[in-house]
């Protein structure tokens, strides 16, 4: 198993009455600490934002991670999710369960390593920006 999960993971989770949503996240571990941050599409019907943004803190042991997400802002119907899981042995897949807090609301989710470093897709999106004449 690879030291640390850090990095870029295409996620996807399923949510009652929704269905499937993707997120991206990019995860940073350090002595089992793990930080970072997620994207995803708003779900709920007449949410005044396209994008919710997230922060991640938890923690892995071995194959066990665990972390919380926290909506930055919270609101329309997002606070903080809890989600526990495991890694693979290749360190390529987090698979497991969310459950936000006092609620009924619980699915599964899978999180895919990608296969380019974050640094690569920054660089290459730099690339792609248009060139102006003058």
């Amino acid at each position: 198993m690879t030291d640390n999960l850090t990095g870029v993971w295409d996620g996807s989770y399923v949510q009652p009455d929704t269905g499937v949503v993707t997120f991206l996240a990019t995860l940073i571990e350090s002595g089992g600490a793990l930080g970072g941050s997620i994207t995803e599409p708003c779900m709920m019907p007449a949410c005044p934002l396209t994008t919710h943004n997230a922060s991640v803190t938890g923690h892995r042991s071995g194959s066990a991670v665990a972390f919380v997400k926290r909506y930055e802002p919270p609101g329309y119907g997002y606070d903080t999710v809890h989600y526990e899981g495991a890694v693979n042995a290749e360190a390529t897949e987090i698979d497991g369960h969310w459950k936000i807090p006092g609620t009924q609301f619980s699915g599964t989710f899978l999180m895919i390593r990608a296969s380019r470093p974050a640094e690569q897709v920054a660089g290459e999106e730099r690339t792609k920006e248009p060139v102006r004449n003058r």
